[in-house]
């Protein structure tokens, strides 16, 4: 057996807790959500646990430790991703203003919205660096083959943060849907989000290694 039981319950247990901490993840998700829908909340959802799956390999293959390794490479992956941040938080903002205006949901394509949870990952180093230090903790040279375990155990943390992020965005969803009848309250949904969107670009930023 690649991993014990008691050690799998020990890691599962974990990474349930790791995805309920309020994080910058999380709070993506229930912006996004809340925003523009349940089903958006779970396509974001989506895309974040897709960008998982490059940090899990990354982190199987080594290749994770050259942003820790190298700061001018960490330096470049969050500059990205404080950027692209920053880029969704003036969309919010102009989305507020039209909302208060013309009272019209603008709402985002299913690709869209999956595609801007995976860049949301994707680009925050801090996610690679935590796969390459977290793992190999639950990883024994003795059980098998080092590869086979990472990927398992990667796989089972996107397991677990599916299941909670798909809670957050069900939850969120659910008040947010009735939150947008009120074009009012669209247009303040759209500025707080633009909010999130500012502080998370400033976390990422001051972000160590």
């Amino acid at each position: 057996m690649l991993i014990p039981i008691d050690v799998m319950a020990v890691f599962i247990s974990a990474s349930l807790a790791l995805a309920v901490a309020p994080g910058p993840d999380n709070l993506f998700v229930l912006s996004q959500s809340a925003l523009y829908g349940r089903k958006s909340g779970l396509l974001v959802t989506l895309g974040l646990c897709s960008g998982l799956l490059l940090h899990i390999s990354a982190a199987t293959l080594g290749v994770a430790a050259v942003f820790q390794t190298s700061l001018l490479a960490f330096n470049m992956l969050k500059a990205v991703g404080a950027a692209y941040l920053l880029f969704l938080a003036s969309q919010a903002f102009k989305a507020g203003a039209v909302e208060l205006n013309a009272g019209s949901n603008t709402g985002l394509g299913s690709k869209e919205l999956y595609f801007r949870g995976i860049i949301m990952n994707v680009t925050n180093p801090k996610v690679a660096l935590f796969f390459l230090a977290f793992l190999p903790q639950f990883t024994d040279s003795t059980r098998g083959p080092m590869t086979l375990q990472m990927l398992l155990l990667g796989v089972i943390f996107m397991a677990s943060t599916l299941l909670v992020f798909g809670f957050v965005a069900w939850f969120a969803g659910f008040f947010g849907n009735r939150l947008q009848q009120s074009s009012a309250m669209q247009a303040v949904l759209n500025r707080v989000a633009g909010i999130v969107f500012v502080g998370l670009a400033v976390r990422l930023l001051v972000a160590q290694r």
